[in-house]
């Protein structure tokens, strides 16, 4: 595993704003690695190492399934904390994906 990249991924989630969401991929392509969604989904599945709090349920995939509920305790747990942050979910997708889709492509979040 590649604690490097894990890293630059936490530093990416942590820039996405309250109430949105983004996926696996728009980070990969944002960290230059266009190919690895799921080594992105790795770092995000093993977050739970990091001393800081890494938004990991704001990271679902391209056509905003909860794919990484998994990782989480309980079943609804993803789809309750994205709830709690007023991002609609149905049948563990998120409703209205493009309008709660955050880019850091477009965004250019500083990260530090």
């Amino acid at each position: 595993m590649d604690q490097d990249f894990f890293q630059q991924v936490y530093l990416v989630v942590k820039q996405i704003p309250y109430g949105r969401v983004t996926s696996y991929g728009a980070i990969a392509r944002y960290l230059g690695a266009a190919r690895s969604s799921r080594m992105v989904g790795w770092a995000l599945n093993n977050c739970k190492m990091n001393i800081d709090y890494i938004p990991a349920h704001r990271v679902v995939n391209r056509n905003g399934l909860l794919t990484g509920k998994a990782a989480f305790p309980g079943n609804n747990t993803m789809a309750e904390m994205l709830l709690s942050e007023g991002v609609k979910v149905k049948d563990d997708r998120v409703v209205d994906f493009k309008d709660v889709f955050w880019d850091p492509e477009l965004l250019n979040p500083e990260l530090d």
